[in-house]
């Protein structure tokens, strides 16, 4: 049967852990430059339909690292560009790679794609949500505090598709999750209904409170750019600075899945506070996404 992975739930508990874990090993693997290569000849088309760093190159040179290739394809050198039906795409792709990992707005989209498509599917971002960067927020908190399951995590800011993963997350990784959002960009409340482990709370302090880990996104994500004024105005006070890290335990950490808008959703000072983990988050990118590829293309 054809594995995707459109979100966290497309996986169990079990193998999310064993994803993470294996996203260690990758990266020692690396580290010891030790060549691992169960892809070779294998091929990853990547369709973004926006832009990307993290992602982009995490993919690409894992494929690469893992033995194989990756082709991107901008909406200027797809069909779907011109109007080519997703479903038409999804099986043409089918039968030339080995995977397809899909960046667009519309999460639908991605869904459609995956009903269609014949070889495994990633969600690399829709609006809805970004299940790959959990991969790697996990991995890192591992790294450096040992397992996530009981632990206290805070989420401050926009109720979008990083705060929906993390939903998500809280549920299959079993971690309490406390939500602050401004008033009209909370979490959709039929997807906070299905987990008792994550709750919207009054303010980012509260939060925050005796959080094991504090995490933030953008204020203006892709898609709201035109909103940003307003944005700005409605999310003060919910900035992340080592002030509010203080309501955190001593050993708290700090995460953004990066790019950060520095003076807004935090600080100027917060991304070189000695809590924040984020460099090393981003790196766990290309670590976590290796595990991610193995799994769905190597078991094939």
């Amino acid at each position: 049967m054809t594995r995707h992975f459109l979100s966290l739930l497309d996986c169990t508990p079990e193998e999310l852990n064993a994803l993470v874990g294996r996203g260690i090993e990758l990266k020692q693997l690396r580290a010891a430059g030790k060549e691992h290569a169960p892809l070779k000849h294998k091929t990853l088309a990547m369709v973004f339909g926006m832009s990307s760093t993290r992602t982009r190159v995490a993919f690409e040179a894992g494929m690469q690292q893992l033995g194989g290739h990756a082709i991107f394809l901008s909406p200027h050198d797809t069909q779907l560009g011109r109007g080519e039906p997703i479903a038409d795409t999804a099986r043409v792709l089918s039968g030339m790679v080995d995977a397809v990992m899909l960046r667009t707005l519309d999460h639908a989209d991605v869904e459609e794609f995956a009903s269609y498509a014949s070889v495994p599917v990633i969600n690399a971002m829709t609006d809805r949500f970004h299940p790959c960067q959990l991969l790697a927020d996990v991995q890192t908190f591992v790294e450096c505090r040992g397992s996530i399951e009981g632990k206290k995590v805070a989420f401050v800011g926009d109720g979008y598709n990083m705060c929906n993963s993390y939903i998500n997350a809280a549920r299959q990784f079993g971690f309490e999750l406390k939500i602050a959002c401004p008033e009209g960009f909370t979490p959709d409340p039929a997807l906070l209904a299905t987990t008792n482990a994550a709750t919207l709370v009054e303010s980012p302090q509260e939060a925050v409170e005796n959080a094991d880990l504090v995490v933030t996104d953008v204020w203006s994500s892709m898609g709201h750019e035109a909103e940003q004024k307003e944005r700005l105005e409605k999310f003060a006070g919910y900035q992340v600075s080592p002030d509010l890290m203080n309501h955190a335990k001593r050993d708290g950490l700090f995460m953004h899945c990066l790019p950060a808008h520095r003076g807004e959703e935090v600080s100027h000072d917060m991304l070189e506070d000695p809590r924040s983990v984020v460099w090393q988050e981003a790196g766990n990118r290309l670590h976590s996404q290796k595990a991610l590829l193995e799994f769905l293309i190597a078991a094939r």
